[in-house]
């Protein structure tokens, strides 16, 4: 069997277990087991929601005999208040959450697939959000880039005094995350299920001329200043980036490069 039909077969077989168990009301999948299922492949995981009735939550949580029925469980972690992650023995990759109907109203989350109900519960519409999820995109270079900016100048900063770590992740995290805040604005994007909490995820296949140079942006930890010039040269062809800023950013990275 395929991967991506044993993860769908498993999701049914989790809800088929929470109708055996009781006090369960919805199973949802959510992700690429959600509605997204177009992007489904042998390296995605299972992510679902368990919906269930008043004073049946912990139960759901702390005790794992409804997945340990369905296939033995080789790992298991409590990751938040609401759920796990885990890892059943045949590699099957795994994370939930568990949430009673009232604390779904006010809560951010993507749309979910109805994978099994109880036939008793009719409120299958809490599959989709009533509160929008914020949007990481901006309309606006100008904020994005010029924190960018800055994000480079502290980032060479702190290389130059040894600071390496915090360097890598001003340069190569935080300079780069508000670029990909503002990417939509400077390639036309293609369509392949965006993710409303990430920029980063399937950017190769949403933004192949920005994935064809990223590379050189993030050189790693001891290529700091190379590759900070070259997120410079980035936003410079791209926005109109002050003079002295420039300057300095440069000299610092001329000063630190090896």
């Amino acid at each position: 069997m395929l991967r991506t039909e044993l993860l769908l077969q498993r999701l049914g077989e989790i809800g088929k277990s929470l109708e055996r168990k009781g006090g369960a009301l919805l199973l949802l999948g959510v992700g690429s087991v959600g509605v997204e299922t177009g992007r489904l492949d042998e390296y995605s995981d299972l992510d679902f929601f368990v919906i269930v009735e008043p004073s049946e939550k912990n139960r759901y949580i702390d005790r794992l005999d409804w997945l340990e029925d369905v296939h033995p469980l080789a790992y298991a972690f409590k990751n938040s208040d609401v759920g796990c992650k885990v890892l059943f023995e045949d590699g099957i990759f795994g994370e939930y959450a568990v949430f009673e109907e009232c604390e779904l109203v006010n809560a951010t989350y993507t749309e979910g697939r109805v994978i099994w109900k109880n036939p008793l519960y009719s409120n299958t519409a809490i599959a989709k959000p009533s509160n929008p999820v914020p949007n990481l995109r901006v309309d606006s270079l100008d904020y994005p880039l010029n924190e960018a900016l800055t994000n480079l100048y502290v980032g060479l900063g702190r290389y130059a005094r040894g600071e390496r770590l915090s360097a890598t992740r001003f340069v190569q995290g935080y300079a780069v995350d508000r670029i990909l805040s503002v990417l939509h604005l400077l390639e036309q994007e293609v369509d392949y299920f965006p993710d409303p909490f990430g920029n980063e995820r399937r950017l190769e296949r949403r933004y192949p001329r920005f994935a064809e140079i990223i590379g050189d942006m993030i050189q790693g930890y001891d290529h700091v200043p190379e590759s900070a010039l070259r997120i410079l040269n980035f936003i410079e062809e791209a926005y109109p980036v002050n003079r002295k800023l420039s300057d300095e950013i440069r000299r610092l990275a001329n000063l630190t490069c090896r």
